[in-house]
């Protein structure tokens, strides 16, 4: 059986009866209610990194434990928020604040913290000097952090609690029959070489035996440059000259880092402690000061200096790598005409963000939903195969409107209609083509559709369907709808 599974739940889901891992088709037979939305992987590890940076806050580094764990180093520093509880609950407040649920745990080792945050109460501690295999013995094998395979494994030779592995893998009294145990579950798990997939490798992380690299999270400045004045500027001339300068300091630290900028922000500070903010968003990665400057100028406008400017800041929040090119090259697209990147960043600078953008295809076929926008530089996502679009009318309207049809033929063919108040008497049909509810994003009530091409007796031609057919169970009569009209 296959179909859409759940990747996360929040708690109204929880209380509806839907689990992580299960099939979306299952989840809404038990809440009809339930509302779900696309996972997004790649967005959730940004937003993890974003909070890792976040987190530092408590401790000198922190790593990433995916999909959904941080791990901060504390050591040292748990005096400075009062001690260690008052360190958990710390944590706890400033994330309940960004609306996110957390459980938090100390313990002297990665494996420990998160075996307790997992698999014990919140906000559970382990000092150094207390014995984890006697407070941590009860917590279930899953708390190693093993692939699912391995957990069946032990499973099957009857271990199931971390004490239980312990005991085979040497912690008893006698020291002779603890190496024959662990030799035996080494053999075992000999050919499996990630730590996710040998549990003598897990519990001796847990324990400290054997040292857990983790990889810590970086901060990356933005590059920044900014222009503190002898006195505030009060004309508009003087302020182009220190943006043009702004301008070239900022290429010189991103040529530093082999990146272009695709955000650029500019904070005026006035000398009444106003400050004003200017943001541009380029087309395409650039490092040509005398385009930033012009983009710039452009917003510069409606500046009210006030008493003047005593300082200027330019930083790019958002950089991406530029390949080496050569010069002369670009100085001939130059002279013969404006690059497409520049003659992009002009327009959006000037008629809006939203008033620049490029149609695209997108996997439906739905009609509405088959089609979306996109800033005009950004690559095209990748699809399978090319839609095999039947006859589609040249004007597509933004939503259906709905028709009345008066009088249908005993196939269900409308032969006379009314649309924006006018009735419509149909000479030709071709159809229907039917389609049917995307099943994975709509809920079980949506109803399929059959469309025709119809031509009325002055020539013109439209795109109408039919949503629903009698008895599909699904709602009462079925509805009309015009979608299309065809050149």
């Amino acid at each position: 059986m296959h179909g859409p599974r759940i990747a996360a739940v929040n708690d109204a889901g929880l209380a509806a009866g839907a689990r992580a891992g299960m099939l979306l088709a299952d989840a809404r037979a038990l809440c009809p209610q339930l509302v779900a939305v696309p996972a997004d992987p790649a967005g959730d590890l940004a937003n993890l990194e974003k909070l890792a940076l976040w987190a530092q806050r408590w401790g000198p580094w922190s790593a990433l434990d995916p999909p959904d764990g941080l791990l901060v180093d504390v050591t040292g520093v748990a005096h400075l928020f009062g001690g260690e509880a008052q360190l958990i609950a710390d944590v706890t407040r400033a994330f309940a604040q960004r609306g996110l649920a957390a459980r938090a745990a100390l313990a002297p080792t990665a494996g420990a913290a998160w075996a307790l945050a997992h698999y014990a109460r919140a906000g559970a501690i382990l000092d150094p000097g207390d014995d984890p295999l006697r407070l941590l013995g009860d917590l279930p094998v899953a708390a190693l952090r093993l692939d699912d395979d391995v957990l069946t494994v032990l499973r099957r030779l009857g271990i199931k609690r971390l004490g239980e592995l312990a005991g085979v893998s040497g912690t008893g009294d006698d020291p002779a029959q603890e190496a024959a145990a662990r030799d035996a579950l080494r053999r075992r798990f000999r050919n499996h070489r990630s730590p996710a997939a040998n549990p003598l490798l897990r519990l001796d992380q847990l324990l400290g035996r054997v040292p857990e690299p983790l990889l810590p999270v970086i901060a990356r400045p933005m590059p920044l440059v900014q222009r503190r004045l002898m006195e505030p500027l009060r004309h508009r001339d003087l302020l182009d000259r220190v943006v043009n300068d702004l301008a070239h300091d900022m290429v010189r630290a991103l040529e530093a880092r082999g990146e272009g900028a695709r955000r650029l922000e500019l904070a005026l500070w006035r000398v009444d402690g106003e400050v004003l903010m200017r943001r541009i968003e380029l087309a395409a990665p650039t490092r040509e000061p005398t385009h930033i400057t012009r983009l710039f100028a452009a917003r510069l406008d409606d500046v009210e200096a006030g008493f003047g400017i005593e300082m200027l800041q330019l930083r790019s929040p958002w950089s991406e790598p530029v390949s080496a090119s050569q010069a002369d090259l670009d100085a001939a697209a130059e002279n013969h005409g404006t690059a497409l990147a520049a003659c992009i960043d002009r327009l959006t600078v000037r008629l809006g963000v939203k008033a620049v953008t490029r149609p695209v295809a997108r996997a439906s076929h739905i009609p509405e939903r088959a089609q979306g926008w996109q800033p005009p530089l950004t690559p095209v996502p990748p699809m399978q195969n090319t839609l095999a679009f039947h006859t589609r009318p040249l004007k597509l309207l933004d939503r259906p409107e709905p028709i009345a049809v008066l009088y249908a033929s005993p196939d269900g063919i409308p032969q006379r209609f009314r649309w924006r108040g006018e009735v419509r008497e149909v000479v030709r049909v071709e159809g229907p083509e039917r389609i049917a509810p995307e099943w994975w994003r709509e809920r079980s009530t949506a109803r399929l559709r059959d469309y025709y091409r119809i031509e009325d007796e002055a020539g013109r031609r439209y795109w109408i369907y039919r949503q629903g057919i009698i008895g599909d169970g699904r709602g009462g009569m079925p509805d009309w709808f015009l979608q299309g009209l065809y050149a």
